[in-house]
């Protein structure tokens, strides 16, 4: 019997044929059943999607080509996708910062539609071939290894595709074309839910564009900037304007409701079909929200105070996100939701109402924010929320912020069938006393554990883990900074103990410790054969990553994406957030895992040395370790040579 290793001299063509997709699928169920992995996911945001024979400047998490990505990450094993906040962007934000977590909560990125499919019968073609045609372009032919988002392109052209949409459905409307009447009781029955909401906010976008901006601080009419907040209040001023701007500009905020209908319809369609292949959808809850939710709920907001993060130096970053007054949130002795809770709730059922699962940004923005508070000579003084006093009274004098956690989030988890541990709780941060007795002593909420900088030893598999987030750079860039090559995370010594903990195959341990070592019998490798055992060493790391039951990997880590970051956290700079996978990224992918120095992940291999690490660890457990390794090798030995050959196939030129 064959214990220390699989035969691979065998020679196989690198891509998998049609044919063989069906082994290599279940190979990979096979071993991440043996591992007990329960939820593999891959980190993309919405516009990192790829295209397919026209691009629209940027990518969508539900169109063809959408589908054709979620296939491909299904034959490696992954049954889900992290996708980042999905509502509408900020126009103001589109060249320098077209952040995601500065989105709306509610309102949805219309970007996201998938405009070839209004040419199509389905739609009564709505939009015309050739007006799709003029408005997008053939892929262009690049060695680069990613595209780019042009968000401000995709906006100008989205617009004039969206109007020409709404005027055909009128006139089909009109004319009797029975696709239009059948879309119009969707859009009417759309409208009953929604309509208050959307006109609000096309309202919004109408005093936006007339100020030139979407910052409410800037637009010079006072009563505009309070326009939702008297209206609640009954002001007949506040009516008489409301009613004067809907009037004036109806079509452009009727044709903003049905750019809303059609992009919901389109997501609601994605899910259909996502459900009945088996993939998970994670919506990202931002902790923050877009002004135009900020100005509908003003009076859930503190004038003077956003959220931000604490720095030791002093240097406090400023987000400049809203932060929900304290004493708005419950009302009454028996804790009713006032203006700010109605918020969370709408904001949490919004994000979940089309994905099965949710990753919640700034878990301690929900217990202790770090508020920020501008002065008038422009100082950033900081506080946490539990400390930050105002006229000599605790701001949070009614202890609100704390049970947030308990009377509405996770009661709305459990309405969407989520248990407590479900999500992704994003809890990188600093952790006040407020927020460990609660996060932590009290609920016992999971982590999300960074590998990028800890080691997966003795932490529960009730943690999320990962290796690099989306405000990471690329895995196989990290080994570059002197703190990663030293950490104890990334010492070979660990790696190569945790992957081989079987007593009898210390020759293996000792092999892979040299391999990725930055040294051997005392000599310093250098040059290529650095760069060989750096790549080795990333490949143990995503090999220890494996070993666990909940995991993230970034679209970039998977694909070999190495030459650019998506966002590079804590700055402002022209490529932040316009990352995008490229349309041929299965060529790529195939080619580059083929190639002398393959930066992608070859997902058979590390499988194979994340499955033979759970052997030695059983067996380096047992009471018994000769009997448990004959047992498991009997077991194990038949899918470990499958993935040797599916490991080769991947490796070998064409």
């Amino acid at each position: 019997m064959r214990v220390l290793g699989i035969d691979n001299r065998i020679a196989f063509q690198r891509r998998p044929k049609k044919e063989e997709e069906e082994g290599l699928r279940n190979t990979i169920e096979k071993t991440y059943k043996a591992l007990g992995t329960t939820d593999r996911i891959v980190i993309t945001h919405g516009s990192c999607f790829p295209s397919q024979e026209r691009n629209t400047y940027i990518g969508s998490p539900y169109g063809k080509a959408a589908k054709e990505y979620i296939k491909f990450l299904q034959l490696y094993g992954f049954n889900g996708n992290q996708l980042g906040p999905g509502g509408e962007l900020e126009t103001d934000d589109y060249e320098i910062n077209p952040s995601p977590y500065n989105s709306s909560a509610f309102a949805k990125n219309t970007l996201f539609i998938d405009l070839e499919e209004l040419t199509k019968e389905k739609y009564g073609k709505l939009l015309s071939e050739d007006t799709f045609k003029k408005l997008t372009y053939e892929q262009p032919k690049t060695n680069l290894s990613y595209d780019t988002t042009d968000f401000e392109e995709a906006s100008h052209i989205y617009n004039i595709a969206m109007k020409e949409v709404y005027q055909n459905f009128k006139i089909n409307l009109h004319k009797g074309q029975p696709q239009a009447i059948a879309l119009n009781n969707e859009f009417q029955k759309f409208l009953e839910k929604n309509n208050e909401r959307l006109t609000d906010e096309g309202v919004f976008h109408v005093i936006a564009e007339k100020n030139g901006t979407d910052r409410i601080s800037e637009w010079k009419n006072k009563l505009e900037r309070n326009l939702i907040s008297q209206l609640v209040n009954g002001d007949f001023e506040a009516i008489n304007l409301y009613n004067k701007i809907y009037n004036e500009n109806e079509k452009y905020i009727e044709q903003y409701k049905f750019s809303q209908f059609i992009a919901t319809k389109q997501i609601k369609e994605n899910k259909q079909w996502r459900d009945a292949k088996g993939f998970k959808f994670f919506n990202d809850l931002l902790v923050g929200c877009s002004n135009m939710d900020a100005w509908r709920y003003k009076d859930a907001f503190l004038d003077d105070y956003t959220i931000g993060a604490f720095d030791g130096s002093g240097n406090h970053q400023y987000w400049g996100i809203p932060a929900i007054n304290p004493n708005k949130i419950f009302k009454g002795f028996d804790m009713q939701l006032d203006t700010g809770g109605q918020f969370l709730k709408e904001k949490i059922d919004s994000a979940l109402e089309f994905c099965e699962n949710i990753r919640i940004d700034h878990a301690m923005g929900l217990i202790e924010p770090f508020l920020i508070h501008k002065t008038k000579d422009g100082k950033l003084n900081g506080s946490y929320m539990s400390e930050t006093i105002v006229n000599g009274k605790k701001l949070d004098d009614y202890y609100n912020y704390p049970r947030i956690l308990e009377k509405i989030i996770l009661p709305s988890l459990a309405e969407h069938g989520l248990k407590p541990k479900d999500p992704v709780w994003e809890n990188i941060c600093s952790n006040p006393k407020l927020f460990v007795d609660i996060y932590y002593n009290k609920l016992h909420l999971p982590e999300l554990i960074q590998l990028e900088w800890s080691k997966v030893e003795n932490r529960s598999n009730d943690n999320w883990f990962l290796i690099g987030s989306h405000d990471s750079i690329p895995a196989q860039n990290m080994l570059k900074r002197n703190w990663t090559r030293e950490s104890d995370a990334w010492n070979p010594l660990y790696l190569a103990g945790y992957l081989n903990q079987d007593p009898v195959r210390i020759n293996k341990s000792k092999a892979l410790c040299e391999l990725i070592a930055d040294t051997v019998n005392g000599e310093q490798k250098i040059g290529e054969e650095l760069t060989k055992a750096d790549r080795e060493r990333v490949k143990a790391k995503f090999a220890e990553l494996l070993t666990k039951e909940k995991f993230q990997i970034s679209f970039a880590d998977l694909l070999g994406i190495t030459d650019i970051t998506y966002n590079i956290g804590g700055t402002n700079n022209n490529t932040n957030w316009k990352e995008r996978i490229p349309y041929n990224y299965q060529d790529k992918y195939y080619k580059n895992l083929s190639s002398a120095n393959p930066t992608a992940l070859n997902i058979p291999e590390v499988l194979k040395m994340a499955l033979q690490a759970r052997i030695d660890m059983k067996v380096a457990h047992s009471q018994n370790p000769k009997a448990e390794r004959n047992r498991l090798y009997k077991e194990y030995s038949p899918l470990l040579k499958e993935l040797q050959k599916y490991e080769n196939i991947l490796k070998e030129p064409e």
